[in-house]
């Protein structure tokens, strides 16, 4: 949080004004106001409440912007102001409960909550070297994350896959039943009609009294669809401040990839990679790099990330792989099983798990991506009923524990869970299987 003296320094002295020149596709160039990239303006309509907009950047002699509704109505030479030079957020323990949008005004229908502080939207990501290091584990409420790919308290994670698989209520189920006592959830570029679905279904009476919903649907203007994202982290560092330990779910991080797309090519920026301009590229660490633990209290993340035809090498999440510390896979043909969460276990990681989780439960969780691995290898020949068993012990193992671990891996939406239970869950799962390294670990310690 910054004081009243850092906030004045902020906001420009002096009033500005300007004229629209001309337009070209969803912006307006305006000519005679040199306001900063992030400021927003108005412009004015005759007959009707002026248009906000948001300063993009410059061509040659004029100020681009994008603006944050419809530009019907708007004509050359209307006068546009400066509203305000840095975007700033109220910010404060009434947002709980609260569904926002990306500017913080309400959409519940209740009214605005009474917020004394204000907190920058676009703050900088702490120092790496002020970081504290991650050696606490943090209780998701989902089984087999929690046993198999164990998160750290300030972990950043990320749930990639197509779509339909179950992301929107894999998030609703981290909501409701994490340990977290702050929830902040960004729903960014979501259809309108998922928005409800989400609040009533997915998150429900439990999850949404202790979150904040920040929400910026697919019709709104891409402006606001970056906003939201930088919104709710805005949120969640204010409530890290205040000394708790904050969830932050974002669905998804590739819409927000989309949107700043939208804005760079408006912009006049060049397509650098499958349309991507560079600012996209830019623009996702100074993201993610925001969440994290500090000296007060922690940011633990899951973003949602779609991938285009279920491929995970495309721009977007291979990027986005690189900068999180684990990647949960959902799999389509796992879902299409009837296996919710469709969590392929082999094809996701958390790369602080080897850090934070017990002994025991590492050697119990190697032995089960051992057995699930042994079993996906021979799937074919088991289905033909080509194997014969007593060839390969091993694989008699994998088959005989298989269904076993499916339902192990396997969880209703209203069951709850947490990372102890999971634990011991997942301990005596393979001492029933009768795996022996995990029956002599246990003995020596």
């Amino acid at each position: 949080m910054l004081g009243l003296e850092d906030q004045i320094a902020r906001i420009l002295p002096t009033a500005l004004a300007g004229c629209v020149e001309q337009t070209v596709g969803q912006t307006a160039a305006v000519a005679g106001l040199p306001a900063p990239i992030g400021a927003v303006v108005e412009i004015d309509r005759p007959g009707d409440k002026p248009v906000l907009a948001q300063v993009i950047g410059f061509r040659d002699a004029l100020t681009v912007v994008y603006p944050l509704s419809d530009l019907q109505g708007v004509r050359r030479g209307q006068r546009v102001r400066l509203a305000r030079s840095v975007s700033w957020l109220a910010v404060g323990p009434g947002l709980l409960g609260r569904v926002i949008d990306s500017a913080g005004e309400p959409l519940d229908g209740q009214p605005a909550p009474l917020l004394e502080q204000r907190t920058l939207i676009d703050r900088a990501p702490p120092l790496s070297t002020q970081r504290p290091r991650i050696d606490t584990a943090f209780s998701t409420g989902i089984r087999a994350i929690d046993a198999l790919l164990t998160c750290g308290q300030g972990q950043r994670m990320g749930i990639f896959s197509g779509s339909g698989v179950g992301k929107s209520v894999l998030l609703g189920m981290l909501a409701r039943h994490t340990a977290a006592p702050v929830v902040v959830v960004a729903l960014v570029g979501e259809r309108g009609r998922e928005v409800n679905d989400f609040l009533e279904r997915d998150l429900g009476p439990h999850g949404r009294a202790k979150s904040v919903v920040v929400v910026a649907t697919s019709d709104e203007p891409a402006v606001n669809r970056v906003r939201a994202a930088f919104s709710a982290t805005a949120i969640a560092e204010y409530f890290r401040d205040q000394g708790h330990d904050v969830l932050l779910l974002m669905d998804s991080l590739t819409r927000f990839a989309q949107a700043q797309r939208e804005i760079g090519l408006a912009a006049g920026e060049p397509p650098a990679m499958r349309g991507y301009p560079p600012s996209v590229f830019a623009l996702l660490p100074k993201l993610v790099e925001r969440v994290g633990r500090s000296a007060s209290g922690s940011i633990t993340a899951f973003y949602s990330v779609l991938v285009e035809a279920d491929d995970p090498n495309e721009p977007i999440g291979d990027a986005v792989r690189g900068l999180l510390d684990g990647h949960t896979w959902l799999s389509r043909k796992l879902a299409a099983r009837g296996h919710y969460p469709a969590i392929d276990v082999l094809a996701s990681l958390s790369r602080l798990m080897q850090d934070i989780a017990h002994d025991d439960q590492l050697v119990a969780a190697g032995a089960v991506r051992e057995s699930l691995s042994m079993y996906r290898e021979h799937e074919d020949l088991i289905a033909l009923g080509a194997h014969r068993p007593g060839l390969n012990v091993q694989l008699d193992r994998a088959i005989a524990a298989h269904e076993v671990i499916s339902r192990f891996l396997r969880q209703a939406i209203d069951e709850p869970s947490s990372l102890t239970k999971a634990r011991q869950q997942l301990i005596g799962l393979i001492q029933a299987i009768g795996d022996q390294r995990v029956v002599s670990k246990r003995k020596a310690a």
